[in-house]
């Protein structure tokens, strides 16, 4: 995946789910649709795998990431913030990683590999 597709298509995400967060917070009501939400099997089956999704996302944070504060800020951030947030954390590590996909998926390169020699 080139650079440019790559950037492209995380921002492209970042903003769908800003563009439909905000539609649902104008056109509808939290609290009352939330409540919907609950009562119905398939609505709970669907926060499940959100926030699932979530811990996959989170996980991939915990494993780039080396200090404990930032994965938890990060962490707490997504289970809050939802997607949009992962998607602004995903556009600041392809920014920090100037496009290498090494270091975009593994984090700091020095990092991995002083753990790989340890272990």
């Amino acid at each position: 995946m080139g650079k440019r597709f790559a950037l492209a298509y995380l921002v492209t995400l970042t903003v769908v789910m800003a563009v439909a967060l905000s539609y649902g917070f104008i056109a509808g009501d939290f609290w009352a649709d939330g409540g919907k939400l609950i009562d119905n099997p398939w609505g709970i089956v669907s926060l499940f795998d959100v926030y699932v999704g979530f811990l996959f996302f989170i996980g991939w944070i915990a494993c780039r990431e080396s200090c404990p504060l930032i994965i938890l800020g990060w962490s707490v951030a997504i289970l809050i913030g939802g997607n949009l947030v992962a998607g602004i954390y995903a556009l600041i590590t392809f920014s920090k990683s100037k496009g290498d996909a090494k270091i975009f998926f593994l984090g700091d390169i020095k990092k991995v590999k002083t753990e790989r020699t340890k272990g």
